[in-house]
């Protein structure tokens, strides 16, 4: 059964888009045919904390369905590749919760 999941790559900003796009290419190979990720890339952004000797780091949030089972090859090659700082792999589970508005939520108080 597929499963849908979100991944955050931070990588060392000293790399180009074009090498960024390519490890994301040979990363989402490994997910299977017809498997077709939706990307966005946040760009180069300062982190809240240093990751070693990083102080910055370029943000790409990828979302896309597969099948549990090629997870953990697909978590290996991430860890092994030089370029990639840290990523976060998570299931996305039902519909995304709709934001309350501040105005309702301050009248419910009351």
């Amino acid at each position: 059964m597929k499963r849908n999941y979100e991944v955050v790559y931070i990588f060392e900003s000293a790399l180009e888009e074009a090498a960024v796009n390519e490890r994301l290419t040979r990363f989402h190979a490994l997910l299977g045919e017809g498997v077709t990720p939706t990307v966005n890339h946040w760009g180069k952004r300062q982190l809240a904390t240093p990751i070693g000797r990083h102080q910055t780091g370029y943000y790409v949030v990828s979302q896309f369905e597969a099948e549990p089972g090629v997870l953990p090859e697909f978590e290996r090659a991430i860890k092994l590749e030089d370029g990639v700082i840290r990523s976060l792999t998570v299931v996305i589970e039902g519909e995304p919760p709709k934001p309350i508005p501040v105005v309702a939520a301050v009248e419910e108080e009351e």
